[in-house]
């Protein structure tokens, strides 16, 4: 097991019920079924690029996906999201329609962006959703460029911009750090560290591996949060979106969260053994956990779960057919969405 993912497999257990926020019943199946919706989505999505139907970079979320779900729980309308390239998941804890989505990786006129932006850079202005952004760190100048929209329309959103470890280390997210704190943006920088990055193990990355401390210099606040816990998830976002929504500037939120895939569809992920992630599986899982907390209190029984699972999986089977059978964009898309008010 690689180092420091001892400790983090044991934290839950040693918390017990009392290291959770409360949760509703409503809230709770709420979780438990865009959770799976994620789940069972990316599952699907690795089948259809092993049939050849996704062509291109293909990143999953599996394994993550309390953070979009529990962080979308805390926002307010019009709030934005912007990501990098592990963006499925966000795009449907924002409410995205799952066959646009599908649509999108299978490159069909009925994708969210007409089949032109693929796995990695699908937008909906609808759904606040910005992208879906594959330049490494790219998105968090862009995100704190939304923030600086928010304060200049002084409107009241939040801009909660995703990134990964990965990307922690890159320059353009401490100039918008330094930025976001001297103008007092709202801003919300989550920090999703799975830990492994591109494919190196944060401990050989970089020299201080406690990413929620990263804007200190800047004076941004910052909290390490179990990105494995819905609940905790959400309380955070809550916590973070009140102070960026105060005037209070930006807030760093670090996620820490484990991937079950590779980085990519193509990634065959040995640098790390089957045994670390079987035991992440046992005994961190988000579903599992969520799954737990509604057996402990009652609120839904093992039929209910199967039930909510028979209907997210035929969701995700009439997104995949709809994906698989929509027509290929015209050619005369090419041209359009190229600059805005311009045609071909």
């Amino acid at each position: 097991m690689a180092r420091g993912q001892t400790g983090e497999a044991g934290r839950r257990k040693a918390n017990g019920a009392a290291g959770h926020a409360a949760a509703s019943k409503d809230e709770l199946l709420k979780y438990y079924r865009n959770m799976l919706l994620i789940r069972r989505f990316e599952e699907r999505a690795g089948q259809l690029y092993g049939m050849g139907l996704i062509g291109g970079f293909c990143h999953l979320y599996i394994g993550q996906e309390a953070i979009a779900v529990g962080v979308q729980a805390a926002q307010k309308p019009g709030d934005q999201v912007i990501t990098g390239y592990r963006d499925h998941g966000h795009m449907l804890a924002c409410g995205m329609d799952p066959r646009e989505v599908m649509a999108e990786l299978t490159g069909r006129a009925g994708g969210s962006s007409k089949g032109k932006g693929g796995s990695m850079h699908m937008f909906s202005t609808e759904a606040h959703f910005y992208g879906g952004h594959g330049i490494v760190g790219a998105q968090v100048s862009l995100g704190t460029g939304l923030a600086l929209a928010n304060r200049y329309r002084d409107d009241g959103k939040v801009a909660f911009t995703y990134f990964g470890d990965g990307a922690a280390n890159q320059g353009q997210v401490y100039e918008s750090f330094n930025m976001a704190e001297l103008w007092s943006l709202p801003v919300v920088y989550v920090i999703e560290n799975n830990q492994y990055a591109m494919g190196t193990s944060i401990e050989r990355s970089s020299s201080e591996t406690r990413l929620h401390k990263r804007g200190v210099s800047f004076k941004i606040p910052g909290e390490e949060v179990d990105g494995m816990d819905v609940t905790a998830v959400r309380a955070a976002a809550q916590k973070a979106a009140d102070h960026a929504r105060a005037g209070k500037g930006p807030y760093i939120l670090e996620m820490k969260t484990y991937r079950y895939r590779g980085h990519s569809m193509s990634d065959p992920a040995k640098y790390r053994t089957r045994d670390e992630v079987d035991e992440i599986r046992k005994t961190r899982d988000p579903i599992d956990h969520v799954e737990e907390l509604l057996g402990k209190q009652g609120f839904a029984d093992e039929a209910a779960l199967k039930a909510i699972d028979a209907e997210v999986k035929r969701i995700v089977a009439d997104a995949a057919e709809f994906a698989r059978t929509s027509p290929e964009p015209d050619p005369s898309e090419l041209y359009t969405d190229v600059y805005q008010g311009v045609s071909a």
